[in-house]
Order: structure tokens, then C-alpha cells, then sequence
């Protein structure tokens, strides 16, 4: 697969697999602490470069990973989306998660790329069940679940931390 084969186009966004080009933007998100107070310690410029060059490893290897969200019509990077198996171990399901930069929040981008990175799961990678965790304080990313049509389950322990999760499957669309 390429990174043309694994972009995903939705109305408002582009969602193209992490790379080097997108260091400026995902460091300006991913050092607000803001952004990350739900995600972990903000992370230096070097963090999220080694984190890229991971992650395009990762595409390599599963063909899926983290997106970079550009906003089409601004051509500006404004979030970051992904499937990935939850907690990193792959024998768990496949997660699908988001976060946004601060410019991008309130506006259903967040839902817009959810869906589609969900649609990938399904209908690209073949997935019949996905889940979303988010840490029980991020009220607006659970709405965001509730939104995709997403069930809650419970509060399970992911990342070594007590985390909200939600799951769909395939049949629930």
C-alpha cells in the first residue's frame, strides 16, 4: 500500500498517513498541553519525529496507523486520527481514536474522521468489531463516540490507566 492508497477523503477533510512533512503541525498539537491534558506529557519536537518515522513503520508493516487531518479547504493540518490496536498489543481489538489542535475543535471534524477511519477499519481492513477508549474526564471525545454510533461498554484499564471504552461492530451500522 502507498500513502495515496491509505488517504481518505471526507467532505471538509484530507487524512493522509503520518510523514515527515507534517512535523511542524503535529508538534505544534501534540506540545499544547492543552490538547494533550487527556493524552499524556506534551512532546518535543523530537518525540513526535521519532513517533512519524514509527508510525510509518507501522504503516509498512499493517497498513494502517495514524492520519495527519488536514482541513481541505485551508490546507492546514488541524488533527490527528487513527487505528491502531488498542494499547499497542496486538492481540486486542482494533482502536480508533482522534485529537485535535485547538483551531479545529467544535466544529464535527472529530466525528468526521472518526467515521471514516471507522469505515477504513471496516470495509479496507476487514474489522467486525471496533473500540475507542478515552480517558473518563474527556467528556467531548465520548460524544464523539456516542455520535459514531458507538456503545458504551464500561470502564476498562488501557495505557495502565482507567479509561472510558466504547465499541462497534459491524452490524450496528
Amino acid at each position: 500500500m502507498t500513502a495515496a492508497d491509505t488517504t481518505i477523503i471526507t467532505e471538509r477533510l484530507q487524512l493522509v498517513p503520518y510523514a515527515p512533512a507534517h512535523l511542524d503541525g503535529l508538534y505544534a498539537m501534540n506540545s499544547d498541553p492543552e490538547v494533550m491534558r487527556h493524552l499524556g506529557p506534551p512532546q518535543t519536537r523530537e518525540e513526535v519525529a521519532t513517533s512519524i518515522a514509527r508510525q510509518q513503520h507501522v504503516w509498512a508493516r499493517n497498513g494502517f496507523g495514524w492520519w495527519s487531518v488536514i482541513e481541505r479547504e485551508a490546507e492546514a493540518l488541524v488533527g490527528a486520527a487513527c487505528l491502531q490496536h488498542l494499547a499497542h498489543v496486538e492481540t486486542n481489538p482494533l482502536e480508533i481514536g482522534w485529537r485535535l489542535r485547538p483551531a479545529g475543535q467544535g466544529k464535527g471534524y472529530a466525528t468526521e474522521a472518526g467515521r471514516a477511519v471507522m469505515r477504513y477499519g471496516f470495509d479496507v481492513i476487514g474489522e467486525s468489531r471496533l473500540v475507542a477508549v478515552t480517558d473518563p474526564e474527556n467528556k467531548a471525545s465520548a460524544r464523539v463516540m456516542e455520535r459514531l454510533g458507538m456503545t458504551y461498554i464500561g470502564i476498562q484499564t488501557h495505557y495502565d490507566v482507567p479509561c472510558v471504552t466504547y465499541e462497534i461492530k459491524r452490524t450496528d451500522r
